[in-house]
């Protein structure tokens, strides 16, 4: 009996390897299953995250409310009409001759919040405010208080014919919407 063994074994290439061969097959399958899974999975989660997003965005009615045409021609000098814009009260008024030159006469420095009237309306005769103390968030009575313009009876802020704070515990003024004039007698607010 021969005890000896060939040194070495005979060696294949890997090229004609038929063991080789089958991984490489393997690997690119395998390859092919993990881009087509993550891009499944991608477009899965796209199609999920769309929606949730798009459920975020505002409702029609509250886009609609966004802004509000108001007819003005119908108000006359010395009155106030009371629109709902974005859930809230806005005060129209069509100021006389006389609450114009009463505004344009305050001295905005003695003012707890200066602003003049020029910086409060964009034609004299109409001031255009949201009606809502900013104090606590109540209403103001119109053509009342000791300035003839508006006052909260809820903590006695006044407030005068340009919606500016005068006396009590608001401190700022009733705000200012954005508005245009889209004719004479037709605004946009918002």
């Amino acid at each position: 009996m021969d005890d000896t063994l060939p040194q070495t074994l005979p060696q294949t290439s890997p090229q004609t390897s038929p063991q080789t061969m089958s991984d490489d097959s393997q690997t690119t399958r395998r390859d092919f299953l993990y881009l087509a899974t993550g891009a499944v999975a991608a477009v899965g989660a796209g199609g999920v995250a769309i929606p949730l997003i798009d459920q975020m965005n505002p409702a029609a009615s509250v886009k609609a409310l966004a802004s509000i045409e108001v007819d003005i021609s119908t108000i006359e000098a010395g009155q106030s009409v009371t629109v709902t814009w974005r859930g809230k009260p806005v005060f129209i008024r069509h100021r006389t001759k006389q609450e114009i030159a009463e505004a344009q006469a305050v001295v905005s420095a003695d003012l707890p919040d200066p602003q003049t009237d020029k910086e409060r309306v964009k034609k004299d005769e109409w001031l255009i405010m949201v009606g809502v103390c900013t104090h606590l968030g109540c209403v103001p009575l119109g053509q009342a208080g000791d300035f003839k313009g508006w006052f909260c009876p809820c903590h006695g802020s006044h407030y005068d014919t340009s919606g500016r704070i005068r006396r009590g515990p608001a401190p700022t003024n009733l705000e200012i919407p954005a508005y245009s004039f889209l004719t004479d007698t037709r605004v946009k607010i918002g």
